[in-house]
């Protein structure tokens, strides 16, 4: 069975993006890159909304984001391998390969892709992962936490409480943490588990 994972880069105060919706402070380095490949080598699908497939198919549609760095291109080969859902009513057709677009989030589909595989899958952006952690369907949380403050913006933390086990601590160039936890419990959500 795979795990769902939830994963991305944030601020040392928990937002994904600014106020005015600015990431451009998420850029850590090779070594924290490779951390990220590492893990995604083992997942066979990727769960986005709208936005966050917007801004990840560069690494298919882009070469000049790939071509960065060495761990930026295993990091878009990684990508171009993986399946890819994406949950939109606005997208007309998906504009990458191995990509399949679905109008609304089914969390009994999600269920059933978790058991059916070996691999994990990953959910990325914090609407999408709301939803899947209210669900009780993410079994793990990863970040990269940049040594930086921003004060607000869009949150990488939904509005619910979750028990977490610490399972990963790294330190990386530049002040980058990679923080890895195991969700142990859920209140508050439609999916709470034991």
């Amino acid at each position: 069975m795979g795990r769902l994972i939830y994963s991305m880069i944030v601020s040392q105060d928990g937002y994904v993006a600014g106020p005015d919706g600015d990431f451009s402070w998420a850029r850590p380095a090779e070594d924290a890159l490779a951390s990220v490949n590492e893990e995604m080598a083992g997942v066979g699908t990727y769960l986005y909304g709208r936005r966050m497939y917007d801004m990840m198919a560069v690494w298919e549609t882009d070469p000049a984001v790939a071509a960065q760095s060495a761990e930026s291109e295993r990091f878009a080969e990684l990508w171009r391998r993986t399946d890819k859902i994406v949950y939109s009513t606005t997208l007309q057709e998906p504009r990458t390969s191995r990509t399949e677009l679905r109008r609304t989030f089914d969390p009994a589909e999600v269920a059933r892709l978790k058991e059916a595989t070996a691999q994990d899958l990953t959910v990325d952006g914090p609407t999408l992962a709301a939803e899947a952690i209210a669900h009780g369907l993410v079994d793990r949380i990863t970040l990269l936490v940049c040594p930086l403050t921003i004060g607000g913006g869009l949150s990488f933390w939904p509005k619910t409480r979750m028990d977490l086990e610490l399972r990963r601590l790294d330190r990386f160039e530049g002040g980058v943490i990679h923080l890895g936890y195991e969700v142990r419990g859920l209140r508050g959500g439609r999916g709470v588990r034991p």
